[in-house]
């Protein structure tokens, strides 16, 4: 008789954007093996769009919890009852929010393991969120995951959390398609010689797109056009709409990111913070010429110089220097992008990220069940 399957739920807010947590939590639940895990994911908000449709085909149980409020007990008891029904082995919660209700509703279940995971580091100073983060989800969960070094860093020396109890298990992403940027330059009227410099995000004050507009207008007079070309939609957008200049085309939200990046001659991210960026990523699997802000995991995908050129956050005039180095070096852009390309295809697909979480549940209930 074979081995019975390990039950795995995984727990997140929504998966109605496609933001990074969402996008982890889906892609690594559906590419879990499903002949060594039974494979659960829970949405506590109301939630429909392309990533449940994705988790279906996938073979993946989707559950809406369909909470009306964070103190919604009645929606968080009947968790607790479907931990219990199911008998769910591992339960695996996604962001701040989800890793504290995980922690009560895993523990009230008696799931065997907890598995919390943090996806960046955005709250420095907030005291209330760095006790919860120490005195209930690290101890009450059997593994913090950290998605960068420098996130890891902080859970150990200003979180005061135990280095035993968290785990750094980077980002990945799927195979990038191959891109054809015909159209797209078209679109942006970027002539043979144009320089398209170019970020994909979403438009929200994180990710510091101002910063970037102010940097492309203070590039170096050139003969050779340099267009910014962002590609997105957010709340930021009217802000940063009255701050572009001539030179700015905005995209809005686009279903042909490989063709976009493709089109891209140096992709740029101006971010205040990250934790592991998959925007950064699929700049890498793209083979662009990356500039990124040296903020959280970005570091860890980008050594400075040899993958890409790193830049202080807030800080437009580097910035600037930064892609004019590259707008005028097209050999520097080659090498740059295809040194990135090969590291991401090495160390950063989903397929290495989803077999570390499938080892650490496995040593994580080898360990209760060994107690027990």
């Amino acid at each position: 008789m074979g081995r019975e399957r390990i039950r795995v739920l995984t727990l997140i807010d929504t998966l109605r954007s496609a933001g990074g947590a969402e996008r982890i939590a889906a892609t690594t639940t559906a590419g879990l093996d499903p002949t060594r895990f039974e494979r659960w994911i829970c949405a506590t908000r109301p939630t429909k769009g392309p990533l449940v449709d994705s988790m279906r085909e996938s073979g993946v149980r989707v559950v809406a919890l369909e909470r009306k409020s964070s103190l919604d007990l009645r929606a968080w008891w009947s968790l607790v009852r479907l931990l219990r029904r199911e008998r769910i082995d591992v339960l695996h919660a996604h962001g701040h929010s989800s890793n504290a209700w995980g922690v009560l509703v895993g523990r009230l279940a008696r799931v065997p393991v907890i598995v919390c995971h943090e996806h960046t580091w955005s709250y420095s100073g907030d005291r209330l969120r760095m006790l919860v983060d120490r005195e209930l989800i690290a101890r009450g969960s059997d593994a913090f995951v950290a998605v960068s070094r420098e996130d890891r860093r902080r859970m150990h020396e200003l979180e005061g959390i135990e280095e035993a109890r968290t785990r750094l298990v980077a980002n990945g992403i799927p195979p990038l398609p191959p891109g054809d940027p015909k159209r797209v330059r078209g679109e942006l009227e970027a002539g043979t010689d144009a320089v398209v410099v170019g970020a994909v995000t979403v438009l929200r004050p994180q990710k510091a797109l101002h910063v970037l507009i102010e940097a492309v207008s203070l590039l170096r007079p050139r003969d050779a056009e340099v267009i910014l070309a962002i590609a997105g939609s957010g709340p930021d957008y009217p802000r940063l709409r009255s701050l572009a200049g001539p030179s700015v085309r905005f995209l809005g939200n686009r279903s042909d990111v490989p063709d976009v990046l493709a089109a891209y001659d140096v992709a740029a991210l101006s971010s205040d913070f990250e934790g592991s960026p998959l925007g950064v990523m699929e700049y890498m699997a793209a083979e662009r010429a990356i500039v990124a802000t040296r903020v959280g995991g970005v570091p860890d995908l980008i050594e400075d110089g040899v993958h890409g050129l790193l830049v202080p956050p807030r800080d437009p005039t580097a910035l600037a220097a930064a892609i004019d180095t590259l707008v005028d070096d097209a050999a520097l852009r080659r090498r740059l992008g295809a040194a990135a390309g090969v590291r991401q295809r090495a160390e950063f697909t989903i397929e290495t990220t989803v077999r570390r979480l499938e080892s650490l549940y496995e040593e994580l209930l080898e360990r209760k069940r060994g107690r027990s």
